[in-house]
């Protein structure tokens, strides 16, 4: 009895003390605690009225040891408060990569008084200005720090590539087309230039532009160096089009009478193409070098551009981004003067909305790389041998699977232009590549119900080509797209576009090859222009052993579910030896084959280096080299060849 009388006194206990640690959490819970901060008040909207007075631009880049701009402005005000925006959402990144972190010594004056300025507590791209009611105009000076390492970035002892949305701060409350910049550079001695924009004067290494519309001027970057040249493309006084070239050394800057005759067949096929054109005149500002980093970035009257040093001198070698320039030179018309309507903003500070980027850059990939066939930059079989890496890529990239195109199109946003670690699994930019094969499926499908009478250059013309002359951007929606595409020929065009752009689709879109008249094969035969690729860039083995490695050593990229993957590889390692033997990419090639062709079958052996330990990796792997090609279907039309041959 004693025993059960303390049974019952402890589990009363219990149950009290329960009871009291509930009754505390309940009140504890219901109790008052933080409240969120306030916001700070609304930055004001754009509204499409002119800003009062043109602001004074004045960049000097002529320290280029240091790598560091200094920027002044003066801007005309009114005795209020103000608030300026440093550029966020850029056209053609997508993206909010305005590089705000390498802005420095911000002062604003006025009457020779420092004012102060304070950060926006939550958008640090806003400065606010409480101005006095006496000061009409602002002097605005800071520095603009580009990266010291010139592989990061786009300046160098010999050249640079100034955009004007790094080195501005403009008036929050206008459409950008509605306030007026006088925009001018002093350049280093002796240094020559390019750019888009009128001059109005220069005096020395200052240069005066005109007078512009600040959406103008960030849509005009300019390119200046020691060694340049420049070569008039134009088809006639009404379509100037020049190539201007800077490079590291003056003998990279030699063109031979082939390659000039490319370079002028693209835009002479461009226009063929779109009927048309939406410039005054256009620049490619174009850099040849090993030093800076390249670029590719579309404007409406130029285009940024930069790939290797060896351009002209190693023809072959650059066939694999040999569309760099007629992908840039197509975003003039697509994504330039036509728009989608999310991708279109009044001023730089603003969201875009990607979802329709598989037809401005989809769309402008695709005819990127016909341009290059066409205008002989590539030869139909190298135009095909893209088309088949294209789509040996997707075939053993599993990111399909879970993840549509469509989704690609916010990737800009969700990395900040930075590239995935798997990106075979996690998808990347894939909204370009991919478009490639959805736009082949459309052209091959209008050539077919239209008996060849139609073709999507048809669609070119009509949805890209309109309004010949005009510089006023047109924006477009997916009912716009769907409606031009029934407009050259009568389908389904939304159901086509959705199952294969919106929908999950794992399977790797071919129809426009097969219906194009070729199948993807796969065999040992590497085609000579991807060996002359070899180098500082990476050579790839995806197909085969699945990862890509530099003559260094350096794993770039390893495929998820490859061979390589599942023995244990990953992109941060080093290969220092095959079979027991010091690596090189020939050493591995023969060990690819050797290990498909042995009768003993054994397997490929690696040494690998991570951080400070080395790790032997056995990759099971004897299916050989598998480089893709596409081989002809005899017996059906070669619409494909029918694509890339030059314009009639």
């Amino acid at each position: 009895m004693t025993h059960c009388f303390f049974c019952r006194r402890g589990a009363t206990a219990l149950f009290a003390a329960f009871a009291i640690a509930l009754s505390t959490a309940v009140y504890a819970q219901n109790s008052a605690g933080p409240q969120p901060a306030p916001l700070p008040p609304p930055i004001v909207a754009p509204a499409d009225t002119p800003y009062s007075g043109a602001i004074s631009l004045v960049v000097d880049i002529t320290n280029i040891t240091d790598r560091v701009m200094k920027v002044h402005e003066t801007i005309p005000v009114s005795g209020h408060a103000l608030t300026l925006f440093y550029p966020e959402w850029l056209p053609g990144t997508h993206s909010p990569s305005g590089p705000i972190s390498n802005l420095a010594g911000l002062v604003v004056s006025a009457n020779g008084k420092p004012i102060n300025w304070v950060r926006d507590r939550v958008n640090v791209f806003a400065f606010h200005i409480d101005v006095p009611q006496d000061v009409t105009t602002l002097e605005v000076n800071f520095q603009y720090l580009a990266p010291l390492k010139p592989e990061a970035g786009r300046v160098s002892s010999n050249f640079a590539n100034l955009t004007w949305n790094a080195v501005l701060l403009y008036p929050a409350g206008h459409f950008s087309r509605r306030i007026e910049v006088s925009p001018a550079v002093r350049l280093p001695e002796g240094w020559k230039f390019a750019c888009a924009l009128e001059v109005k004067s220069q005096d020395g290494n200052l240069v005066q532009f005109k007078d512009t519309t600040l959406n103008t001027l960030v849509d005009s970057p300019l390119y200046a160096g020691v060694n340049y040249k420049r070569i008039d493309l134009s088809t006639g006084a009404d379509n100037q089009v020049f190539l201007d070239i800077f490079a590291d050394k003056p003998a990279q800057l030699e063109i031979t009478p082939d390659e000039l005759r490319y370079h002028r067949n693209l835009v002479i096929e461009a226009q063929k193409l779109f009927n048309s054109h939406h410039y005054d005149h256009y620049d490619f500002l174009f850099s040849l070098s090993d030093t800076v980093s390249g670029k590719g970035l579309e404007h409406h009257q130029s285009s940024e551009d930069g790939t290797r040093a060896n351009y002209f001198t190693d023809w072959l070698a650059g066939v694999g981004g040999r569309a760099l320039l007629a992908h840039e030179y197509a975003h003039s018309w697509n994504g330039k003067f036509r728009r989608p309507a999310g991708l279109w903003t009044p001023n730089f500070n603003l969201p875009m909305q990607n979802d329709l980027l598989w037809v401005y850059e989809g769309l402008t990939d695709y005819y990127g790389n016909v341009l290059t066939a066409r205008s002989g930059l590539r030869t139909a079989e190298q135009s095909r041998d893209v088309i088949a890496q294209i789509a040996a890529n997707f075939d053993i990239s599993p990111g399909r699977t879970w993840r549509p195109l469509l989704d690609t199109t916010n990737q800009p946003i969700i990395a900040r232009r930075d590239q995935a670690i798997w990106p075979s699994w996690q998808r990347s930019y894939d909204y370009y590549p991919e478009s490639d094969l959805v736009w082949l499926d459309a052209d091959t499908k209008i050539r077919e119900l239209s008996g060849g009478k139609k073709s999507l250059d048809d669609f070119a013309k009509l949805f890209l080509g309109m309004d010949n002359g005009s510089y006023i951007t047109e924006t477009y929606t997916f009912d716009d797209v769907v409606a031009a595409l029934n407009t050259v020929q009568p389908y389904d065009w939304a159901g086509f576009l959705r199952t294969r752009v919106y929908d999950l689709a794992p399977q790797t879109p071919e129809d426009g090859i097969t219906r194009g008249g070729y199948r993807l094969i796969y065999n040992d035969n590497l085609p000579d222009w991807m060996k002359r690729v070899e180098g500082p860039r990476p050579t790839s083995f995806a197909t085969s052993v699945g990862f890509s490695v530099k003559a260094d050593g350096k794993i770039e990229g390893v495929w998820w579910d490859s061979p390589a993957s599942k023995a244990g590889i990953t992109p941060d390692m080093q290969l220092e030896g095959v079979n027991d033997q010091k690596f090189s990419i020939e050493s591995l090639r023969e060990a690819i084959l050797a290990a498909a062709v042995s009768k003993q079958s054994y397997p490929i052996k690696l040494l690998l280096k991570r951080e400070d330990q080395f790790v032997t990796v056995s990759l099971d792997y004897h299916g050989g080299p598998r480089y893709p090609h596409l081989e002809r279907m005899e017996g059906t039309p070669d619409r494909l060849d029918a694509i890339f041959a030059p314009s009639k």
